[in-house]
């Protein structure tokens, strides 16, 4: 809508936003970031830490697992 040329304060209007500058932050946010910068972060770097590293140890347990059983059909 913004690229449309209609003002911040009428796009607020419409989608029931009350804080313009609230609106101001978010499209700031999605010009620099993207989709993610409209993503919730707090608390949660951490989190996705955690489940990259799961994520790494369970596809080498799956690389060993599968090499032994070759060994194993051997």
């Amino acid at each position: 809508m913004r690229l449309q040329g209609i003002p911040k304060a009428k796009i607020a209007e419409e989608l029931g936003i009350q804080d313009v500058g609230r609106l101001k932050i978010w499209m700031r946010k999605y010009r620099e970031q993207g989709d993610f910068g409209l993503m919730e972060h707090r608390g949660r770097r951490k989190e996705y830490k955690d489940l990259e590293r799961e994520v790494k140890r369970l596809r080498l347990e799956n690389d060993v697992l599968k090499k032994w059983l070759e060994i194993l059909a051997r």
